[in-house]
């Protein structure tokens, strides 16, 4: 089985990667949750064992993420949040099963043993909105009857707008996801990457799907 462990503190991330790889998982391990969604929407995996608070994205964001696009694969969170009132938000979001820390690592064992028993369904193999459809696993896209040309980093682009429909996204964090550690990772290398996408996505159609919000980012959506 293929699991993602999403722990920041290194003391615990560890032993606990450890420990799943010996009893026989294959477990990628992340301390960042915006990490962690690059990992969600690239890969398929058979469980998410997420801790709550995360630098970017929470654990709590992220099973909202993957709930909203039609996946049940199963999320067991870890976290010193206790009181009902976050167990119910955590259910409410999504997840599966939900561990407060300290735990024991034979109780943590159990419960990743009982989760996996569970059907999953993968996340799904098309995204679309209006009349523009992502097949996510070919990396191509069609906007109405046409096929839509794209580069590696156009498409890198689209994948990250359509995953993040009417949210505003700011310069810095689109930049941090598709140019991390390269010295392209400058406003100008975006605006320019936007606007070769926007001129085969929106150009000749009547309804714009990629709009600036001045200042802040982009919007993606009708």
């Amino acid at each position: 089985m293929r699991l993602l462990l999403v722990e920041d503190e290194e003391e615990l991330a560890r032993p606990l990667s450890e420990l799943l790889k010996r009893e026989g998982h294959g477990v990628d391990c992340v301390g960042d949750g915006d990490l962690a969604w690059q990992q969600l929407t690239h890969h398929s995996y058979d469980l998410l064992i997420l801790d709550w608070m995360l630098p970017g994205l929470s654990g709590l964001e992220l099973c909202t993420r993957i709930r909203q696009l039609g996946s049940s694969t199963p999320v067991l969170m870890l976290t010193a949040k206790d009181t009902i009132e976050n167990k119910l938000a955590g259910f409410e979001a999504g997840v599966d099963d939900y561990l407060v820390k300290p735990f024991e690592l034979r109780e943590l064992l159990a419960r990743v043993r009982a989760l996996l028993r569970r059907p999953v369904q993968l996340l799904p193999e098309e995204l679309s909105i209006a009349d523009l459809v992502v097949d996510l696993r070919n990396h191509t896209a069609r906007r109405g009857e046409r096929v839509v040309d794209l580069s590696s980093k156009e498409y890198q682009l689209l994948e990250y707008f359509i995953y993040n429909p009417g949210r505003i996204l700011t310069h810095e964090e689109i930049l941090r996801q598709l140019w991390r550690d390269t010295d392209e990772a400058v406003p100008n290398t975006l605006a320019a990457q936007v606007k070769l996408l926007r001129r085969k996505l929106d150009k000749e159609f009547e309804t714009p799907l990629i709009h600036t919000i001045y200042g802040q980012g982009y919007r993606f959506g009708v």
